[in-house]
């Protein structure tokens, strides 16, 4: 049976509003706190224990090849074909030394390029997207106190369609929720609610240790629960619910020690990307920011 032209047209004009829709540059404004800027005072140092808390350093320091701090450079390897970690020094032409407060807010927060491009959630702006914007100007902060580093431009290497950055948009409507500050459970206390924010938001957690769909989204019905493809293929171990693992039978104070000296309570080591967590992010921490990891991890058991 034939169908009508205007059928055959009305498909047409759809497709084509769908690319025309797929191709326009996000322009998302992140409101921010009246008077508050990254070049508030204080804003640096706030900054710098962010950025270990964020776990910025393991990802965007090319370590293998000898890499500047924070310079990028690191390859990932993923299903989707291999992601390379851009530069977040101030240099002003590899780095972000031209990007305003509101460019990097976009970024971190709501997964946006300067140019409006759709980013990548290698950028782990899934779990950000939580963040106070206050300490999301912190990090910019700290990241424009560093000495700039030139670095080369990095592309990312990716299969095809995954290489065409409008379909980010589609999946954003999918599996992207817009970006809104993680407010404080307030039946719950201090250190019960910091720990949530460490977790879900600062230190991302779930982006690795929370399996993924098949279309790269973590799956949050099983939050937390491992995941067997972490990254460069390491198997990564739940953290809550039933598990092979002996983790969700240590006690608050052996998961704070953990996150300090990378000891498990048998004496063994921690290995890995997990190690790198520890070595350049946690144990940095606060001793009350570790404890407040462990309480809240414990809570989910």
């Amino acid at each position: 049976m034939r169908l009508p032209a205007y059928v055959g047209l009305a498909a047409v004009l759809v497709a084509a509003a769908v690319f025309v829709w797929l191709s326009l540059p996000a322009a998302t404004h992140i409101v921010q706190p009246d008077g508050l800027s990254s070049a508030s005072v204080g804003m640096v140092q706030r900054g710098g224990y962010l950025i270990r808390a964020g776990g910025c350093i393991s990802c965007h320091t090319d370590r293998k090849h000898g890499g500047s701090l924070l310079a990028g450079g690191r390859e990932m390897d993923t299903p989707f074909g291999t992601f390379v970690t851009p530069n977040l020094t101030p240099d002003k032409v590899t780095g972000i030394g031209n990007w305003t407060d509101q460019d990097f807010l976009r970024a971190l927060l709501a997964g946006e390029g300067v140019h409006g491009e759709e980013l990548y959630p290698v950028l782990p702006y899934t779990s950000y997207s939580r963040m106070k914007v206050e300490d999301a100007l912190a990090i910019k902060a700290y990241l424009g106190s560093l000495t700039p580093v030139s670095s080369g431009v990095f592309a990312h290497r990716l299969k095809f369609p995954f290489s065409w950055r409008g379909l980010m948009k589609g999946w954003k409507l999918l599996f992207f929720a817009p970006p809104v500050p993680l407010s404080d459970d307030k039946t719950m206390d201090a250190a019960w609610n910091r720990g949530h924010y460490i977790v879900t938001v600062l230190g991302h957690c779930g982006e690795c240790h929370t399996p993924r769909n098949l279309f790269g989204a973590p799956d949050t019905s099983v939050n937390l629960r491992g995941n067997r493809y972490g990254p460069d293929g390491w198997k990564v171990p739940a953290l809550v619910g039933p598990s092979k693992s002996n983790f969700t039978q240590w006690s608050v104070e052996e998961i704070a020690e953990y996150l300090k000296s990378g000891v498990k309570p048998d004496f063994d080591s921690a290995q890995g990307p997990m190690a790198e967590v520890i070595e350049d992010d946690t144990k940095h921490l606060t001793d009350e920011d570790r404890l407040a990891v462990a309480h809240y991890l414990k809570s989910l058991n």
